[in-house]
């Protein structure tokens, strides 16, 4: 997902099944391979076999494609399997393409193919490694026995081989996609309780002293006040004063924690995305460096990240959603950099206008300076958000931020 979350999926290669469509998905993945089963087939269709050899062909057909079918969906999907019984249904689709082959022809032979497959797909490469040379001969040694045998192991054989240790290759990198994204969901985990941890210090550190001064100012304001109220006031005017700096100090700490980075927001954003099934594409401007970019402005663009990509979500019914950020010159002669967020959903509601989402986001840009942009997306299909900041300094060399993907979010605010 991480394959960088930006990048589009819509098998969820390596991932289960989210929902009723992505199943559908994936068995039209599977069902689609077994067009190489139109020899086969061809051959029952014809009609040109004995009733014995039409009866074992079509009963064998039906078992190993069904048998076959359900062995890889339930693997792809991620439905619970059980390593006996898988094994023990590879070891039926292998016998059932040997006796087949033997019997009904060497158009059969293709049937080793979809074994060497599912066991690459469902076994580990220890057993699979010897599992798809060994179907390979076997294949050959059946072959031999049809006229023409260099066409039948050239058309078969070569194949069955290489298809088979290619699917061991794609696991292998799913796995290790798997790993990676693993990886990363725990770093995330780790930085956002080094924060945690950062965050708890640096207000003990701020609050410790300034509560344990109030503690001892009113405790001796306490005693003071009965003999020496003029006293008892100027500790209660001192515990006024401390308290108050404490406030300012909290909330300066606060504020530099609560003000969003648009690195943090992106990653939010594809993780929540993906989550709600909606494809993303990002621009990789998104997630360089922005040169001139101060922290409020750079707070605004990640608060209307944050807005945008919730109202795709909640408002939009899009299936796609795309990210861009490019660097503009205005009229003004002013360097500009421009989020946009486009989605192919719903669009703009007939009598547009903005709602406390977007109210609130219009007044956050309006502090930077900036200013937001909503309307229909380019295509003519979906809803167009885009946020204005500007930026100081002079345009990098090279040109600025660049942008490839038009991109405003999903709906009214």
């Amino acid at each position: 997902m991480n394959e960088p979350e930006a990048e589009r999926n819509p098998v969820r290669i390596g991932m289960p099944a989210l929902n009723g469509r992505q199943k559908l998905v994936k068995s039209v993945w599977i069902v689609i391979w077994f067009l190489y089963l139109a020899g086969p087939l061809g051959q029952l269709i014809e009609g040109k076999m004995s009733a014995a050899d039409e009866a074992l062909g079509w009963s064998g057909f039906v078992l190993f494609v069904g048998a076959y079918f359900v062995l890889v969906f339930r693997y792809m999907v991620h439905l619970p399997t059980y390593g006996s019984l898988v094994r023990c249904t590879v070891a039926f689709l292998a016998a059932l393409a040997g006796l087949m082959s033997f019997t009904l022809g060497p158009d059969w032979l293709v049937l080793f193919t979809f074994v060497g497959v599912a066991s690459a797909v469902t076994l580990p490469f220890s057993l699979s490694r010897w599992i798809i040379p060994g179907l390979t001969a076997a294949l050959i040694g059946i072959g031999m026995r049809y006229e023409d045998a260099r066409t039948y192991l050239l058309a078969y054989a070569l194949p069955c081989l290489l298809s088979g240790f290619a699917m061991v290759g794609v696991q292998h990198l799913i796995r290790t996609t798997a790993e990676l994204r693993a990886a990363r969901e725990e770093v995330a985990r780790l930085a956002a309780n080094d924060e945690r941890l950062r965050l708890a210090r640096d207000l003990h550190d701020l609050l410790g002293h300034s509560l344990s001064l109030i503690t001892l100012k009113s405790e001796l304001a306490g005693r003071m006040l009965p003999g020496a109220p003029d006293d008892a006031a100027q500790q209660i005017a001192d515990i006024e004063q401390v308290s108050r700096q404490a406030l300012v100090d909290v909330r300066e700490a606060v504020t530099g924690y609560r003000r969003p980075r648009l690195a943090v927001e992106l990653a939010g954003v594809r993780a929540a995305l993906r989550t709600a099934g909606v494809e993303v594409t990002v621009d990789p401007a998104l997630e360089a460096e922005h040169h001139g970019l101060a922290i409020d402005e750079e707070g605004a663009l990640a608060w209307a990240l944050r807005e945008a990509t919730t109202n795709v979500m909640r408002h939009s019914g899009a299936r796609h959603c795309e990210l861009l950020l490019t660097e503009e010159w205005e009229s003004d002669e002013r360097r500009y950099l421009c989020l946009s967020v486009l989605d192919d959903g719903a669009g703009p509601p007939r009598a547009l206008h903005d709602g406390n989402g977007l109210s609130g986001l219009r007044e956050r840009l309006a502090l930077a300076d900036g200013r937001l942009e909503i309307g229909s997306a380019p295509r003519g299909r979906g809803f167009a958000l885009r946020a204005y900041v500007p930026l100081s300094g002079p345009a990098p060399s090279g040109g600025g931020v660049t942008g490839t993907a038009a991109g405003i979010v999903g709906p009214h605010g």
